[in-house]
């Protein structure tokens, strides 16, 4: 993906040279409660990279690495891309104003409207406050452990999470969070996976439309897309972690699913093909 040199978002809050606490800052009653909150539609990476951080809270703020920094300016290129297509494109197929979500990259753990995370509940959109939350080292995570590495690929997880902000400007989440509050936990859990697919669609929708207009994708960023929607499925995670794979407890999707979801998204460009919900009978 080429991406160096280019326009920065003014939406990016980085909150990574900042003491915080870890998850042992939270305490495990914070930690349940994140990992229960229906609008936190994050990755649960935990059993991938071991028990949460029970560290210390830090009292002093520090550098960022010369590393940390490139990856900040990486994901500000990405936003901006994601800011410039969806302005374009939402009005135009869905009669709807585009307005910009801020994105918060912390380390270890963040507040937000929707309360408190560690970061290994992975990348997560609250749309309280309309912002996107994102602790960097996710990216060595997926390199390194999960086998999804390539700078598309963490394009991929930035549009996944703006494409949870277009649901929200969309009336979707909304609409969804009303459902699994009335739903058994089975049918709540299929609710949050067509929450899921179609924000991979919508990434898909994205990644076409920034082709087209910044021409940026390079041979291979849509292969590394693709795998990363295959690492993170529900039933890969399960499997990686030791776990038997159980479909009812999917509240993400399958490797399979979400990576036809993205390539729907992106062989066509359409949000209207992107309907995970009408597909389902819903």
């Amino acid at each position: 993906m080429q991406w160096r040199g280019r326009r920065e978002s003014r939406n990016v809050d980085d909150r990574r040279g900042i003491s915080t606490a870890g998850a042992g800052g939270m305490g495990i009653v914070g930690v349940l409660v994140v990992l229960a909150v229906g609008y936190f539609f994050g990755i649960d990476i935990s059993p991938i990279v071991g028990a949460i951080d029970q560290g210390q809270e830090s009292s002093e703020p520090r550098e960022l690495t010369q590393e940390e920094q490139e990856v900040g300016q990486f994901v500000s290129v990405v936003l901006a891309d994601t800011e410039e297509v969806w302005q374009r494109i939402l009005p135009e197929q869905a009669g709807v104003q585009y307005t910009d979500p801020q994105l918060v990259m912390f380390s270890g753990a963040v507040q937000s409207a929707c309360g408190g995370a560690s970061a290994a509940m992975g990348p997560f959109y609250c749309p309280n406050d309309q912002k996107l939350y994102l602790d960097t080292d996710f990216f060595k995570i997926m390199q390194q452990k999960m086998g999804a590495g390539g700078d598309f690929a963490y394009a991929y997880v930035v549009a996944h999470e703006v494409g949870h902000h277009v649901q929200n400007l969309l009336g979707i989440l909304g609409e969804t969070m009303k459902l699994r509050q009335q739903s058994s936990e089975a049918d709540a859990n299929h609710i949050s996976v067509l929450t899921e697919l179609q924000a991979d669609c919508f990434a898909g929708v994205w990644g076409k439309n920034a082709n087209e207009q910044f021409g940026t994708i390079e041979d291979g960023d849509i292969e590394e897309a693709i795998n990363a929607a295959a690492a993170v499925g529900d039933d890969t995670l399960m499997q990686n972690a030791g776990r038997a794979v159980r479909p009812d407890s999917f509240t993400h999707g399958s490797s399979q699913d979400r990576m036809t979801w993205f390539k729907r998204g992106f062989d066509s460009g359409q949000i209207a093909q992107c309907n995970t919900f009408k597909e389902a009978g819903l």
